[in-house]
């Protein structure tokens, strides 16, 4: 069975840091570029960071530059954000998103979606 999983959401400080994992199961994720995205209540899904296969393509939101860390571990077939300095406004539930080589950041119509993991940064 093809899945993804994210774990690593929680309640956190303003401030405090979380990891995100998501993890691939039932296929080899080191064969797709991967993605992290979130949606906050009442607005849309928004990119937050995408890692090529490798690792040696990676691209920020803005939101995200200088806080968060994307990496990945194709052994482990997982994917990390490590998120630094979190703020109120990094509430959302987030979600990891594989593309097949050539499609970038969500945009192949092939790709696969995990559950969600929530986060909410709340003092």
């Amino acid at each position: 069975q093809v899945q993804l999983v994210e774990s690593g959401g929680g309640l956190v400080q303003p401030g405090g840091s979380l990891r995100l994992s998501c993890q691939a199961s039932g296929f080899s994720l080191e064969h797709y570029n991967v993605g992290w995205f979130r949606r906050a209540p009442g607005k849309a899904r928004e990119e937050v960071s995408c890692i090529s296969t490798s690792g040696g393509r990676i691209e920020y939101a803005d939101s995200a530059k200088g806080r968060f860390t994307i990496s990945r571990d194709n052994a482990a077939n997982t994917v990390y954000l490590q998120m630094n300095n979190l703020k109120a406004e990094d509430s959302a539930v987030y979600y990891c998103r594989t593309d097949p080589i050539g499609w970038w950041c969500a945009t192949s119509p092939y790709g696969d979606w995990g559950q969600g993991t929530p986060v909410t940064v709340a003092s």
